[in-house]
């Protein structure tokens, strides 16, 4: 009894220090007072005011953006590479490329923003591109360090497959490319979405190699907030961040929505394919019986 009280304690204390402040910005983003910190009663004139604010709005836009691009990229190339290592077992270098995937998740982001800085400076000097940092250096940046996330959580669904359900697939005369695309990608599709939301936190979420790569034109949402928390957090600050937690607990629960319809789905197709086979192996004996008879 006294293990099931501090365990509920715990769980609610727990809850409660990561979401508590998240409802607190919630509440003071209808905070009256131009005084963060002060109550001065409910008002929406902050989120009125954002429509008047360019600034702070196209940095949202951009942060939006540049988050869907590295999403869809970095799943696509973590899936790629999480194939490689899971299905192609023998090959050389196997180690140097699990260890060239993954580096991104220990390398400090400072570096990996100043090695790519680097990168970006020498290529503009050798072929001419980039002419300038922006967006597409921001997306790059975020892409190289949200696929190692993708090609991790994808690693692992894939060492969980069962193997034969694509085998019985190719011998019946499925080609690898039609197995991949109608029954691999449907089996790690909770994976996918999983890395999907990752990226794009990641990516919307970036400070430091934002701040590396970026140029003249392309801030994000963070940078924005961080150069004006240095001088005083502006209410307008909490009303975007409410918003976008609105938007993004939305997705959120549109994933959990249809990924539970689907494995709904799956897990009702597998029992009518088991009630169907069973179906046929009981009448398989009575059929013999009868012909045996005739």
């Amino acid at each position: 009894m006294k293990r099931f009280g501090f365990s509920k304690f715990m769980l609610i204390f727990g809850l409660s220090f990561i979401y508590l402040p998240m409802l607190i910005l919630v509440i003071y983003s209808f905070n009256a007072s131009k005084l963060v910190t002060v109550w001065g009663g409910w008002s929406f004139k902050w989120y009125a005011g954002l429509l008047d604010n360019t600034q702070l709005m196209g940095s949202v836009v951009r942060s939006l953006e540049i988050a869907c691009y590295t999403a869809i990229a970095a799943v696509a190339l973590g899936t790629l590479a999480a194939f490689v290592l899971t299905r192609v077992t023998r090959f050389k270098g196997r180690t140097l490329f699990g260890g060239l995937v993954t580096a991104p998740l220990v390398m400090p982001e400072v570096i990996t923003g100043l090695s790519l800085l680097l990168l970006f400076v020498a290529m503009a000097q050798l072929i001419g591109w980039p002419q300038e940092r922006g967006i597409v250096t921001i997306w790059i940046a975020h892409t190289t360090f949200c696929a190692a996330y993708v090609a991790v959580v994808v690693s692992a669904r894939l060492r969980e497959l069962d193997l034969s359900i694509e085998e019985a697939a190719m011998d019946l005369g499925a080609k690898p490319f039609k197995v991949f695309f109608l029954i691999t990608i449907p089996m790690i599709a909770p994976s996918l979405a999983a890395g999907g939301m990752m990226s794009f936190a990641l990516s919307l979420d970036d400070l430091v190699l934002a701040s590396f790569v970026s140029g003249p034109g392309s801030t994000t949402l963070p940078m924005e907030v961080f150069s004006a928390v240095r001088l005083g957090v502006k209410p307008e600050i909490n009303a975007v961040a409410s918003l976008i937690l609105l938007a993004v607990s939305i997705v959120t629960f549109m994933v959990w929505y249809f990924s539970r319809r689907a494995e709904a789905s799956r897990k009702r197709a597998i029992q009518e394919a088991m009630d169907q086979t069973a179906n046929e192996s009981w009448q398989q004996p009575k059929k013999q019986m009868v012909e045996a008879t005739v």
